[in-house]
């Protein structure tokens, strides 16, 4: 999977050193919103989708009462109607941009995406333009303190369940999964009883393009750019992390 493990770093990064809460709750209610509508109700044990959204709200430390709040709405008649939609595009130095986003009107959505891309020395696509240049991979994080077997134990039990490719840091483990999997690999860990911190299917991209430093920069003031809407749920691209890069990075926050 070239180009995972850097773009994987990144994120890490970027979840760890966001203080933006609201923002996160507001990303993590859409999720459970749009969970209880498209993914079979409000009950998380008949809902696997939904399992995955409350999972992913505790993992940004949500209040349970919030969560339960926004099932609750979600499940009305004056609930939300969001969609999700996708944009491509490219930034400056030809790096392409895959955007995720759920919004409950699509021409602002798009406006905005568009107006970002131009202010910043990019341009919107033609969606499916730039698809073929990221596979979409199921992608799961778990605490490394939160394991009681050995990893060597973990990884033959994972396979099982669809595991493609692992990452490990210090406090994390990474497990990546082809998408069609994302399910069977979710059922895995619970029957593990394994906490999971975050799930997700992201777009990994299968080649990454390498800048210098200032350039560098540049590309993630724009993925910041991006993650500063509010209907941006999901920023993906093909720049490649470097080591320097990502303490460059460190250095600025």
């Amino acid at each position: 999977m070239a180009g995972h493990s850097k773009w994987a770093n990144i994120k890490h990064r970027k979840g760890a050193q966001d203080k933006k809460r609201a923002k996160q709750f507001t990303r993590a209610i859409k999720e459970i919103t749009v969970a209880v509508k498209e993914g079979g109700g409000p009950d998380p044990e008949a809902n696997p989708t939904l399992r995955n959204a409350i999972a992913n709200a505790k993992g940004v430390n949500m209040p349970k009462d919030t969560i339960e709040r926004a099932i609750k709405k979600a499940s009305g008649t004056d609930a939300d109607n969001y969609e999700t939609v996708t944009f491509e595009g490219y930034g400056p130095n030809g790096i392409a941009f895959f955007i995720e986003c759920t919004t409950d009107n699509t021409n602002r959505t798009v406006a905005s995406v568009r107006s970002i891309f131009t202010k910043n020395g990019g341009s919107l696509g033609t969606n499916g333009s730039l698809e073929f240049l990221f596979d979409r991979k199921g992608v799961f994080t778990i605490e490394r303190g939160k394991i009681e077997m050995t990893l060597e134990e973990l990884e033959l039990e994972l396979i099982e369940g669809g595991a493609e490719d692992f990452e490990e840091s210090d406090d994390f483990i990474t497990i990546y999964t082809d998408f069609v999997d994302f399910g069977k690999m979710s059922e895995t860990l619970e029957k593990l009883n394994i906490e999971v911190k975050n799930s997700e299917l992201q777009r990994i991209p299968t080649n990454t393009n390498e800048l210098n430093i200032e350039d560098g920069k540049k590309i993630m003031s724009l993925v910041d750019k991006f993650e500063e809407d509010d209907d941006v749920q999901n920023v993906f691209h093909t720049l490649e992390i470097t080591d320097e890069l990502a303490e460059a990075l460190d250095e600025e926050d």
